[in-house]
């Protein structure tokens, strides 16, 4: 029986494409010489931030030596997410609308008792900036843990775990976790619990829901199945577009429990 569901923040419930994290990290690098390309620059999302900056770093060592004239360090990744953590704080605030369907769902799901957990690669001081204005529009959750309030991020499954404990959950698999990124459907299985890929509004495809209203029948055909794909190779269960789908979501995951 379904106790707890663990929601992811960017890309999941709120800040349709993920659209805060990346242009941060486009904008770190541009100021060291260094360009990336979107696909880079989204490659790790879901990791503690930091984490994230190390990860696309080291596909980009080349270029940094090149422009720097060695090989990066770990205390360039330190002054990399220095920097970048202002600037998170800063972009927040522009991206914090929920994914449509979504707080208008929340009371069905209350009401049939399900505790609602949520989780982040965002850092605590991140999530300081986020969650009141979250909570301002109608996503308010039982529990809320960041990537720095566990040892370590997704795809550790730590944070899945603690926010279990604090909502009372009987057992990991009584808890469903939702999620837009690999790591998250990592970390969702690496705790046990039950992983729900949500394809279309996130990392993998990287639209704004306005964006995503203007596809073709043939391009949003094209834009799940590969963000679908992608989500299952990693763990998930279950996919579909959007929390728009959390009740298909649930009875699948219920159907599978049997």
């Amino acid at each position: 029986m379904i106790h707890s569901l663990l929601f992811d923040l960017a890309g999941t419930t709120v800040d349709c494409g993920c659209m805060a994290p990346v242009g941060v990290f486009l904008e770190v690098f541009r100021r060291h010489g260094i360009t990336l390309d979107v696909a880079t620059a989204r490659g790790p999302m879901g990791t503690h931030k930091r984490e994230h900056i190390r990860l696309v770093m080291l596909a980009v060592a080349d270029q940094w030596e090149r422009e720097k004239g060695r090989a990066p360090t770990s205390a360039d990744i330190d002054a990399l997410y220095a920097e970048a953590e202002p600037l998170q704080i800063e972009v927040i605030p522009r991206h914090v609308e929920p994914i449509p369907g979504f707080v208008e769902g929340l009371p069905a799901l209350r009401a049939k008792g399900y505790r609602i957990g949520a989780t982040t690669g965002y850092t605590a001081p991140m999530v300081a900036a986020l969650a009141p204005l979250i909570s301002a529009r109608g996503w308010t959750p039982d529990v809320l843990f960041s990537a720095s309030d566990v040892p370590a991020g997704r795809p550790a499954p730590y944070m899945n775990w603690r926010a279990a404990m604090a909502l009372g959950a009987p057992a990991a698999r009584a808890c469903v976790v939702f999620g837009d990124t690999e790591v998250d459907m990592q970390a969702a299985r690496n705790a046990g619990m039950w992983a729900v890929g949500v394809a279309l509004t996130g990392n993998e495809v990287g639209l704004s829901w306005e964006e995503l209203q203007r596809l073709s029948l043939e391009e949003r055909t094209f834009y799940r199945e590969k963000a679908s794909s992608r989500l299952v190779a990693a763990g998930a269960q279950v996919v579909v577009d959007s929390v728009q789908e959390l009740e298909t979501a649930l009875r699948r995951v219920e159907s599978l429990a049997g």
